[in-house]
């Protein structure tokens, strides 16, 4: 594999190369705008000062003079007699003359940012025209001067709409208005100066700065915002074809709008399957994490991004719940290309205007995880074949979960899972309980039978990642590859404790789901919220355990009214989800008649859990006062423990809590652990059920025990 295939390192700060400008200092566009600004103020300070003095006064007077007044109403200052007063001069004539040449210079002028931004944003002349009176101040702040001159203001340094159109010649139209691209791309922003005050228009510093040639992110997504570079993506990756489709879209629809949504687990390289795709079709990437903007920065974010994404030929990635639940702003806001970076199971809100293409990015094959161990944990020559082969066979884990590990600087195998599964288990957040798994086989109390089939079980987990890549596995079994496990049976029986045998033998995470975020009284949330958690724990190396299954999976009932029809629909997308689940997924249940049949049918072990027998409850009874208690204890209790086992059927559970009950009361009376303390913690578990010990029974059991 080639070295540059892939790396989860690939961020890189937001911008392009900058452009060369001439040593001298502006790019020679802005210089022209400069130059045209200032002409055309020359042209219109001459035409000012003719009035002045024909009104006795000069320009900039504090008071309001009788003069001026006259000069207001006659309207000497009108757009016709500027325009006539500049053709018949003959002291503007060489103005005129310089002005046209300016013009035409900059019209012939594409090529250029400044050329760049007028067809991308679709400027009118009007607006064009606008844009360059605020731009020719940011770029020589001295222009205030000159603004204000021309105002006639000493307070109104800047430019204005009012400004621009008499500059121009646009007569008194209106250069200015929300509908405008430079008000919905906000390259031009409004600055209120008081009341009665005409309202002060300032060229964007993002903009201004990118037509200096530097290419800075605005202010509101340096935060969140991240640049992508494209690397040689892994064999598999869907590159070639989805390429394909866009180039056709763009080629064959003027202006098509397009939101790739790349769906995948976390770590799965989602973004850097974004950037070789943009990169295939000649675009730099750009991620922004929407969770962390406001909701009432949404729309104005959201711009921001698409204007650089304009201008710097960027596609967008956008990734985060907020990207899923929030509207997107009209066409006219939308860059091309975007990327939507999903979880399986999400999905946004839809746009009517936007053609959406799904990209799902396939998990780890046996090989690239061999070859991305090897080169991101090149420690790994050193461990032994079993260990390394363990590792990559056993574990299905993502580019993320090997470069995490990989940055952790973990030496030995075990180690380097721990950071493994530590990365994952925030990833199910509230939606599950990690439990801990400190049992072994020889804690599980069971019989023969039901101890071969749950290391047959155990050996299935272990075996099925490799199985699993078969080609004609693959072909037999399109759906139902994940490996299911109903465990039932009573109260105390051994099934939660089985689901942490296995799950500590396979060296995964034991995840517990809370049905209480499952489970909904809303048609057809109790199904949207078990396909979220299925389709987050499918991207991550775990055991799931259901416990009362039963409440999920219950019977389908007759159709005698549209609750029924939509339990009985909600039931059908249940099956669905768990059928399509590909992970490892352990439930138990006390109730299995209450089982819908169709989804026992789709599950590859279902295990029954009886109640101990009497040489099984033996055995427990032994095992915990052993424990609990040590072996001396053990050693003088064991013919009143066959008495217990004999004659109380408790279920290991019961034993286990009679047991401790008994020791903590026999640290109460100060002494040894004795036959009465263990007949009190029976007596005491007993009572849970709302039932005792006679007081005939409690002399047998001591009776026997003397």
């Amino acid at each position: 594999m080639d070295k540059n295939a892939i790396s989860m390192n690939d961020r890189t700060k937001p911008g392009i190369p900058n452009e060369k400008f001439a040593s001298t200092g502006l790019d020679p566009t802005l210089e022209l705008v400069l130059k045209r600004v200032r002409t055309r103020a020359k042209r219109r300070i001459a035409w000012l000062r003719k009035l002045w003095q024909e009104e006795g006064e000069t320009g900039g007077h504090l008071a309001v003079t009788h003069a001026e007044i006259d000069s207001h109403i006659e309207d000497h200052d009108s757009p016709e007699a500027e325009a006539g007063w500049y053709e018949s001069n003959k002291n503007v004539a060489g103005l005129n003359r310089d002005i046209i040449k300016i013009e035409e210079e900059l019209a012939s002028d594409s090529g250029s940012r400044l050329g760049r931004l007028r067809k991308a944003f679709g400027l009118f002349e009007t607006e064009s025209d606008l844009f360059q009176t605020c731009l020719a101040v940011s770029l020589d702040p001295s222009l205030a001067r000159i603004y204000a001159y021309l105002h006639d203001h000493a307070g109104r340094g800047y430019a204005t709409e009012h400004l621009a159109a008499r500059l121009f010649g646009h007569d008194r139209c209106s250069l200015w208005n929300s509908e405008s691209s430079l008000s919905r791309w906000d390259l031009i922003i409004e600055k209120e100066t008081g009341p009665g005050e005409p309202t002060q228009l300032i060229c964007d510093n993002a903009i201004s700065h990118w037509l200096q040639g530097q290419n800075m992110l605005d202010s509101s997504l340096v935060d969140i915002a991240t640049a992508y570079t494209p690397l040689k993506p892994l064999r598999n990756w869907p590159v070639e074809e989805n390429v394909r489709f866009l180039a056709d879209r763009f080629n064959g629809s003027n202006g098509c709008k397009v939101r790739m949504r790349i769906v995948g687990p976390p770590g799965s390289g989602r973004r850097t399957l974004a950037a070789i795709i943009s990169s295939h079709l000649g675009h730099s990437l750009l991620a922004v994490e929407t969770d962390a903007i406001d909701d009432h920065d949404w729309d104005r974010i959201f711009k921001r991004a698409q204007r650089y994404g304009h201008l710097n030929n960027c596609a967008m990635a956008w990734y985060g719940q907020k990207a899923l639940n929030k509207r997107w702003p009209q066409a006219e806001q939308f860059y091309k290309l975007q990327f939507l970076i999903c979880e399986p199971g999400q999905a946004p809100l839809q746009s009517p205007w936007i053609i959406e293409r799904r990209i799902e990015v396939p998990p780890l094959s046996l090989k690239e995880r061999t070859e991305l161990w090897e080169r991101f944990v090149p420690e790994s020559a050193n461990w032994s074949n079993e260990m390394f082969k363990k590792l990559v066979t056993h574990h299905q884990v993502t580019i993320g979960d090997i470069v995490s590990a990989s940055k952790a600087g973990a030496k030995g195998a075990e180690e380097t899972m721990e950071v493994v599964r530590e990365r994952a288990r925030h990833h199910l957040g509230d939606l599950a309980q990690l439990l801990e798994c400190p049992f072994k086989w020889d804690d599980l109390v069971v019989s023969k039978n039901l101890k071969e089939a749950l290391n047959d079980l155990d050996f299935e987990a272990r075996e099925r990642v490799v199985f699993w890549e078969r080609e004609e596995a693959i072909r037999l079994f399109p759906q139902g590859r994940g490996l299911l496990a109903l465990f039932s049976g009573p109260p105390g029986t051994g099934k939660t404790m089985a689901a942490q045998v296995i799950a500590a033998d396979l060296e995964l995470d034991l995840f517990r789901i809370d049905l209480s975020s499952v489970v909904s009284k809303y048609v057809g949330e109790t199904s949207k919220n078990l396909e979220r958690i299925l389709s987050r724990a499918a991207g991550m190396d775990i055991v799931l355990l259901f416990d009362e299954a039963d409440a999920l999976f219950g019977k389908r009932t007759e159709i005698r009214d549209a609750h029924d029809r939509f339990a009985n629909t909600e039931t059908g997308y249940l099956l669905q989800a768990i059928e399509n689940y590909r992970g490892v997924a352990l439930l138990s249940t006390n109730r299995k008649g209450n089982i819908d049949p169709a989804f026992i049918r789709r599950i590859r072990y279902v295990l029954e859990f009886p109640k101990p027998d009497v040489k099984q409850r033996e055995k427990i009874w032994n095992k915990i006062v052993g424990e609990l208690a040590g072996g001396k204890r053990l050693n003088a209790l064991k013919k009143d423990l066959i008495t217990l086992a004999a004659a109380l059927e408790l279920t290991g559970s019961q034993i286990k809590f009679s047991v401790l009950t008994a020791i903590f009361i026999a640290k109460h009376d100060r002494k040894s652990l004795s036959i009465e303390h263990l007949i009190q913690g029976v007596d005491r578990e007993l009572m849970k059920e709302g039932r005792a010990l006679t007081g005939r029974e409690r002399e047998v059991l001591l009776d026997h025990g003397k």
